[in-house]
């Protein structure tokens, strides 16, 4: 599915056009890939399935910025960073999140972001 994220992503906002890629057999996992760079790809989670009481409170601007009207219209997914030597993480402190009817996204900064850690451990598959 083909995103717009104007403000692109944090470290890389020259690239505003992304396509998130799902595989039903890598659930509960996505891609997000930039367009013009398909080597550029992040892997992400949906928070609820690694932190189920994961509330955070983004800004009204980004909000705004977004036209989310209605928190529902709200896609939440975080990065997963997988290290080489150590387990695997994903960034809570800096959330993607997307609007599900124009497909705009954003990586926001959360007003509570001290709450949560940029290195939240990813559980391991049971």
């Amino acid at each position: 599915m083909p995103l717009t994220m104007p403000s692109g992503l944090l470290g890389f906002e020259r690239f505003k056009q992304w396509r998130l890629i799902s595989d039903p057999n890598q659930a509960p996992f996505f891609w997000l890939q930039v367009v013009e760079d398909p080597s550029l790809t992040f892997l992400l989670v949906p928070p609820a399935t690694i932190a189920p009481t994961y509330k955070p409170d983004v800004p009204a601007e980004d909000a705004a910025a977004l036209g989310l009207a209605d928190p529902a219209d709200a896609v939440l997914l975080n990065i997963v960073t997988l290290n080489a030597n150590a387990p695997a993480t994903v960034n809570l402190k800096g959330p993607i999140v997307i609007n599900r009817r124009t497909l705009a996204g954003k990586q926001v900064i959360p007003l509570n972001a001290a709450e949560y850690s940029v290195r939240h451990p990813l559980p391991a598959a049971g």
